[in-house]
C-alpha cells in the first residue's frame, strides 16, 4: 500500500522537467529555512512560545528534511504532507497574531502561505519523472 502511495504519477517529460526546477528551487529554500531550526531543534522558538519543543523538532525536520527530500524527489508526499502541516500552523499563527498577508519587511504569513500551497501542488501532483521516486517506486497513470 505504501509503495502505491509513493509511485508517481506519469506526466509529460516537460512537466517532469518543470516539476523538477520546482523542487530544487524550494527544497533549497527550505534548507536555509530550517538550517537554524535543525541546529537546536527543540528550542528554535522564542522562551515562553505556546509550540512545545517535539513540535518544534518536527517542523524543524519537515523543513530541513522536506527540503533535501524534494530536491532528491525522495518520499515526496510525506515530505509535501509534512511541509504542508507545518506551513499551514505557521499561517494560522501569523494570522492569529493580526499580522497581515503581506508586509514590507515586517511579520507576514504571505511566504508560508505561498509554500503552504507549494507543498500541496507536489502532494497532488507528485515529484514528476526525474526523481528518485519514480526510479524506485515506478510511475502509474
Amino acid at each position: 500500500m505504501l509503495k502505491r502511495f509513493l509511485r508517481v504519477t506519469d506526466v509529460p517529460f516537460a512537466a517532469s522537467v518543470g516539476l523538477l526546477a520546482l523542487r530544487v528551487v524550494i527544497g533549497v529554500a527550505f534548507m536555509f529555512h530550517g538550517w537554524g531550526k535543525i541546529q537546536h531543534p527543540f528550542s528554535w522558538m522564542p522562551a515562553g512560545a505556546p509550540v512545545p519543543g517535539v513540535l518544534q523538532a518536527l517542523a524543524a525536520l519537515s523543513e530541513f528534511g522536506g527540503g533535501l527530500a524534494w530536491i532528491l524527489g525522495l518520499l515526496t508526499p510525506l515530505a509535501s504532507l509534512g511541509i504542508a502541516v507545518t506551513m499551514a500552523v505557521a499561517v494560522a499563527m501569523h494570522a492569529s497574531n493580526g499580522d497581515p498577508f503581506f508586509a514590507m519587511g515586517g511579520p507576514a504569513y504571505e511566504s508560508a502561505a505561498v509554500y503552504l500551497g507549494i507543498s500541496l501542488a507536489l502532494l497532488l501532483v507528485g515529484p514528476g519523472r526525474l526523481s528518485v521516486d519514480a526510479a524506485v517506486f515506478g510511475t502509474k497513470r
